[in-house]
């Protein structure tokens, strides 16, 4: 997260996003957040039967109408049989609040629907399990297809939106290498074809720590603050990236998992061949975009 989001989410701050939710702060548990503020609030009076997720985001890295387009996204989705995190709204009716920073900017807030079960890594993966776990994303990915905003202004960025990428003033010219390697990848990007079977919005950050498992093995995906519009193949290297962290045997680990996981995408949608060529170069731009995050 940004120094200076951190700086102004002082405590005057907090009290009136926690207010705008009629919320207690001392009821209030801090979750890790990498780039928003997340807080367990439990039971409140925004819903009779659901514990809630309160995530406090900055429109310096995302506004009002990109909120309101993930939420309009997570909609769609859920009511379309997906298993997602749902909204819930404020009680002025709003499913996004906002609260002045004393900068001239504002901090956004959702209030989400809390989720049960285990994290995919403690539960333990099995062969059927990454199966769930590609049918989960051809899913989204064979919806994405038909989907459309309500609100043209909601409209999320596209995949060469800078606001997607995370290079440009995070690494100096001791980096020429990698900047250079990362823009061969976006210009080589930028030629591929943007047809609707293989492109479209995704979640982009569909990695275990974003999904919850229940004891059937099904899943439940959440946290879609980085979705956007790109290649499908860009969505599953995103999977792949995140499964290759720690392998013993990382080429084997890779194959294994792409079988299974590929094995149940098949079963929900339909995606050239052609696309997969493009998952290593798709997986060189993540770890270059990772890299200057952390630079960040």
């Amino acid at each position: 997260m940004e120094k200076q989001i951190k700086f102004r989410f002082n405590e005057t701050v907090r009290n009136a996003c926690f207010k705008r939710y009629k919320l207690d702060e001392s009821g209030c548990k801090p979750l890790d957040g990498f780039e928003s503020f997340i807080y367990d609030c439990g039971v409140t009076n925004l819903s009779v039967d659901n514990e809630i997720i309160l995530r406090i985001g900055h429109d310096g890295r995302r506004n009002s109408n990109l909120v309101n387009g993930e939420i309009d996204f997570i909609n769609y989705l859920y009511k379309n049989d997906v298993s997602v995190a749902g909204v819930v709204k404020s009680p002025y009716g709003n499913l996004v609040e906002t609260v002045d920073d004393g900068y001239g900017k504002n901090f956004v807030m959702v209030a989400f629907v809390k989720i049960h079960g285990f994290h995919p890594w403690d539960s333990g993966w099995t062969d059927d399990r990454y199966q769930r776990y590609g049918q989960l994303i051809g899913r989204m990915h064979a919806l994405a297809k038909t989907y459309q905003p309500a609100n043209p202004e909601w409209k999320r960025p596209e995949w060469d939106d800078p606001i997607m990428h995370e290079l440009d003033g995070n690494l100096d010219t001791d980096h020429q290498f990698v900047i250079d390697k990362y823009h061969e990848c976006l210009d080589r990007a930028a030629t591929f074809s943007k047809d609707k079977d293989g492109y479209g919005l995704v979640h982009f950050d569909a990695h275990s720590g974003n999904m919850l498992m229940d004891d059937n093995g099904d899943l439940t995906v959440f946290d879609f603050d980085d979705s956007h519009y790109t290649w499908f193949a860009n969505d599953i290297a995103m999977c792949l990236f995140y499964m290759q962290l720690d392998p013993k045997d990382p080429a084997e680990s890779a194959a294994h998992f792409m079988t299974c996981f590929l094995k149940g995408y098949k079963m929900e949608n339909k995606l050239d061949p052609k696309w997969l060529e493009t998952i290593p170069m798709f997986l060189k731009m993540r770890q270059i975009d990772l890299f200057a995050i952390l630079h960040r």
